[in-house]
């Protein structure tokens, strides 16, 4: 055994040797180095490809079944990428190969930057785990753990080499709603159950992925919990799906569809609760969500706005992960990857999509918006966001004000039933939250319409003769 800086001094036959000794699985043990070469004393203990034609890392000796997941990621032909795109310079491969980026070694000449050999291109098992010469040593005295910490002043984890203008991953997400741990301090009060869509672990947790990493038995972040991080959405071993998330986008149900899987709360009202939708776009997207009124047709249940059918394969992610590029007047680019996940972000000056959110709808970009195929350009999305934001906010407002004179006993009923009068206020809570006009215009406007006529019929209230209900009940795509 050597430390982080000791020299190797072993053949590479008895490394192969050791590592299989700790294996149940030595029957498919990959191909050793076949020069027999033991891994460079420079390299400072990374151990790379046994074999660099078939692209088999050590690891792969025993650990069988994550190196046939990691050869199918983009991770595996890294190197080749890198040579065939546009920017195949020294500076660029240290995130395309194996050494000090993405894991928590600090001194940054090992692996590749230190040997520049073949057997360290790729990001390798050690490019996120770190060394493994300890560990095939000794497998039982040590565990390599990858980190999942991720922060702009973190020298380790994804965001090492996911950053900067071309790949701005880390720059974005350390904006959004997923990267502020500070956005959670009510959640971690309020048990698993919030903890499950508010905290990395707890999401693993509630997913039942039982995966262990370096910060696992001390997470030093938020009293114990961490952000909503890359590893929680995306699987570093994994690429059964795109981009190698956990689970797909594109599959419309709330159980399997990843944003989903936490995006799907309250989106029908809860007789033993008082409380409104709360993170309800799941179902609101698909068409489930909502209080149909007694005289709410049976082909009304299937009303729902293009963006929840398969017109928009993509789902949330079409307009809430959407890439532009944008160029300064200095010629510099920023290629936006989405991950402020603002289907519709504020833009600064230069058009670079930023995380606030008080700026002016003009000075918003609509573009995902059309790229699904509904909308011919951003203004034709503009426009029609416009009109529909229009009507359902007249209605929304007409339902308050005629909930406002429903008899306050519709309000306190103890059968577990849902009346007229608290379900027309949950419709109204959920058309005024945000997104509401875009998630399903067409089924939200028939729920506050439907809650109009409902509510006139079971209590004898009138609408507000001001409001012209002929103009405000358009059909919601006229204006696409």
């Amino acid at each position: 055994m050597v430390g982080r800086r000791g020299t190797v001094r072993f053949s590479m036959a008895a490394l192969v040797t050791l590592a299989v000794a700790g294996c149940t699985e030595s029957s498919n043990v990959v191909t050793p180095n076949p020069n027999g070469n033991p891994p460079p004393s420079a390299a400072q203990g990374f151990l790379g490809y046994a074999d660099t034609s078939v692209r088999a890392p050590i690891c792969g000796n025993c650990h069988v079944g994550k190196l046939a997941q990691w050869q199918q990621t983009a991770h595996s032909h890294a190197w080749t990428d890198l040579q065939a795109g546009d920017t195949a310079t020294q500076a660029c491969e240290g995130c395309h190969t194996t050494g000090a980026y993405g894991n928590y070694v600090t001194d940054t000449l090992v692996g590749w930057t230190a040997t520049r050999n073949a057997r360290y291109r790729d990001v390798q098992c050690e490019a996120c785990h770190g060394p493994g010469l300890v560990h095939v040593t000794n497998p039982d005295a040590s565990q390599p753990l990858a980190s999942v910490l991720v922060g702009t002043s973190l020298t380790n984890g994804c965001g090492e080499c996911h950053h900067g203008p071309r790949y701005p991953f880390l720059d974005e997400w350390s904006q959004s709603e997923h990267g502020l741990v500070s956005h959670q301090s009510t959640a971690i009060s309020g048990g698993a159950t919030c903890l499950a869509c508010h905290s990395g672990n707890g999401a693993l947790a509630a997913w039942g992925i039982e995966v262990d990493y370096l910060e696992k038995d001390s997470i030093n972040t938020n009293n114990g919990h961490l952000a909503i991080v890359c590893a929680v959405c995306h699987d570093p071993h994994d690429a059964t799906n795109d981009k190698q998330l956990r689970y797909s986008i594109n599959v419309p149900s709330v159980s399997d569809n990843l944003c989903m899987k936490c995006h799907h709360q309250r989106g029908v009202p809860d007789p033993t609760s008082s409380r409104g939708p709360m993170s309800p776009q799941g179902p609101l997207l698909l068409g489930s969500a909502g209080w149909r009124s007694p005289d709410f047709g049976p082909s009304d249940t299937t009303i729902h706005g293009t963006h929840g059918s398969t017109a928009n394969v993509d789902l949330c992610v079409t307009c809430h992960v959407a890439r532009m590029t944008v160029t300064d007047a200095s010629g510099n680019a920023f290629n936006s990857t989405g991950h402020l996940f603002v289907a519709a972000p504020c833009l600064d000056a230069t058009g670079k999509p930023t995380a606030e959110d008080t700026c002016d709808e003009s000075d918003r970009s609509f573009a995902a918006c059309a790229r699904s195929g509904c909308h011919g350009d951003a203004g034709a999305a503009r426009s029609a966001f416009d009109a529909a934001t229009q009507r359902i906010q007249a209605l929304v407002t007409e339902v308050n004000a005629m909930v406002a004179k429903v008899p306050a006993s519709a309000f306190n009923t103890t059968d577990g039933k849902i009346t007229t009068g608290e379900g027309a206020k949950f419709n109204a809570a959920l058309g005024a939250m945000a997104g509401s006009p875009v998630h399903n215009p067409f089924l939200m406007e028939e729920l506050l319409t439907a809650s109009v006529k409902q509510l006139q019929k079971d209590y004898g209230i009138a609408p507000n003769p001001s409001i012209a209900l002929r103009n405000v009940l358009s059909p919601a795509g006229s204006s696409r």
